[in-house]
């Protein structure tokens, strides 16, 4: 049952930091799943320990997490747009 939530969560986070960062016109539902869960980890990677939480693929689903995997997959979506576009936006 926790892998169903994993997915439906990562792919709302995904989609949501897709809305932030303009990238939802080219974006279909299994990329927002991917780009919610990849972010996770690299959310995880890197901010968790700056905010001592987990992230979602630790299953920790409280508000820290589902932030920090957030972020995550915001600053995804910005390294993939600066090396496709040349900028981050």
């Amino acid at each position: 049952m926790n892998f169903i939530i994993w997915i439906v969560v990562g792919g709302i986070l995904g989609w949501l930091a897709s809305l932030v960062m303009r990238t939802d016109a080219s974006q279909g539902l299994l990329l927002n799943i991917i780009v919610g869960i990849v972010g996770a980890l690299l959310g995880g990677w890197l901010l968790a320990p700056l905010f001592g939480t987990g992230t979602i693929n630790q299953n920790d689903f409280s508000i820290s997490s589902l932030l920090v995997s957030f972020l995550g997959a915001v600053i995804l979506l910005a390294i993939v747009n600066l090396l496709r576009r040349g900028t981050p936006r």
